[in-house]
């Protein structure tokens, strides 16, 4: 086989259809980074997404036979991970918060902004209901329309909207009682500043 740059995804699909172990290799290494962010945004846990994602390829492994292209292969795997990561939410208790470790890399591939309004949404994302997370998620990070989502987690497109509509309601809603608490916080802090000012 040739190397992974010179091969595109439905050579290397192909060639791992027929057996070649070193393409499936590459298969993995191609399209690991987007299956463990989800399963990592998805659990808010390095290890749990660490695991979830093995589960995915050896699942993968097992099913590569059904995979009809490389664009279905994307969707298979968003798919697979989505289902997981939300059966394994319903089965475990639910995280608390997410620790420093996990924050850094959640917020690792971010994109320039504020950092602290980055780990708010972070951390108020993780409150949500698994099915409005991974939603909210297939929305915004992979940038999927509402038809994409409701295909993938095999919702009704209004319930995939739905799931939007109240999800971000929520968001901004908490996102603003926030900044209206640091904005008290911070004019409480001020005021003896100003006290001991020359009149």
């Amino acid at each position: 086989m040739s190397g992974d740059e010179e091969c595109t995804g439905g050579e290397l699909l192909t060639q791992a259809l027929a057996g070649e172990r070193a393409a499936f290799g590459a298969l993995v290494c191609r399209h690991q980074r987007a299956v463990y962010s989800l399963a990592l945004r998805m659990l808010s846990d390095r290890h749990a997404a660490e695991d979830l994602a093995q589960e995915v390829f050896l699942q993968l492994y097992r099913s590569l036979a059904s995979v009809a292209s490389e664009a279905h292969l994307s969707f298979w795997l968003r798919k697979v991970t989505m289902h997981r990561a939300i059966d394994r939410l319903r089965r475990e208790p639910r995280h608390t918060g997410v620790g420093l470790e996990e924050a850094a890399a959640l917020a690792g591939e971010a994109a320039e902004g504020d950092p602290i309004l980055e780990r708010r949404l972070r951390s108020l994302l993780a409150e949500l209901p698994s099915a409005a997370r991974a939603v909210v998620l297939l929305r915004y990070q992979e940038d999927l329309d509402p038809v994409e989502i409701a295909r993938t987690l095999k919702m009704p497109v209004n319930t995939v909207k739905s799931h939007l509509r109240r999800s971000l309601a929520m968001l901004r809603e908490r996102i603003a009682d926030a900044a209206a608490a640091d904005a008290g916080v911070a004019t409480r802090v001020a005021l003896p500043g100003e006290d001991r000012s020359p009149p």
